[in-house]
């Protein structure tokens, strides 16, 4: 991704605007685990969106923040730490092994989603997504790689803490710039995603309210 901080964040803003009115109140049951990534993040609470906001809204900008991250630390490590390069390009050459990858290729709004939905108590599953995918991974892994001397792994542990500070560095950076952002993040809130909110209110008050439920 070309471009300064700045300008890769007001881009990915703007993505996530175009996308905000596509979303819709999920119907479906909720879920009970939190996600890692939104819950507590810094880059949810720069945008203002740390309060009555749907999570799916909250997750779509996130990811697309990490999208900037993942990026620039991508170059980074690229350009300046060659062993964990090499490392991260032998994960990618056995991922590639897998024929089913249900998590990759997916828009940034879904990306890092859980593909199964909880089960319900007395409804188990035949298999989920995650299962099958972790059967084919196992099925076709290739040979492991030759073992590290203790070197090479103290080598790889400095150059993964250099890209942990990197990546904080930028991300603190991004949380920053999206400040700027802060005034139509909420108004496009405001104006798309609260009025959704409302009606699904006013319909479950109605349907509370309606002499055909049960105790009327």
């Amino acid at each position: 991704m070309e471009g300064s901080i700045e300008a890769r964040v007001s881009h990915e803003v703007d993505n996530w605007l175009r996308w905000l009115p596509k979303w819709r109140p999920g119907t479906h049951r909720s879920r009970t685990r939190l996600c890692r990534r939104c819950f507590g993040s810094p880059i949810i609470a720069a945008a203002g969106l740390s309060t009555d906001v749907p999570h799916a809204v909250q997750h779509a900008l996130s990811m697309r923040m990490k999208l900037i991250i993942d990026s620039a630390v991508d170059d980074y490590t690229d350009r300046n730490l060659p062993l964990l390069r090499r490392e991260i390009r032998l994960s990618e050459e056995r991922k590639a092994h897998r024929p089913y990858r249900p998590g990759e290729g997916l828009p940034p709004e879904v990306t890092g989603l859980e593909l199964d939905p909880e089960p319900e108590p007395g409804q188990p599953y035949l298999f989920t997504l995650g299962e099958l995918a972790s059967e084919t991974a196992a099925e076709l892994a290739p040979p492991p790689p030759e073992p590290l001397s203790e070197p090479e792994k103290e080598a790889i542990r400095a150059e993964v803490k250099l890209a942990d500070q990197y990546a904080k560095q930028i991300g603190r950076r991004v949380c920053v710039e999206l400040v700027q952002h802060r005034d139509r993040i909420e108004k496009a809130v405001g104006d798309i995603v609260e009025p959704q909110i409302a009606q699904l209110l006013a319909d479950l008050d109605r349907e509370l309210d309606s002499p055909l439920w049960p105790g009327f």
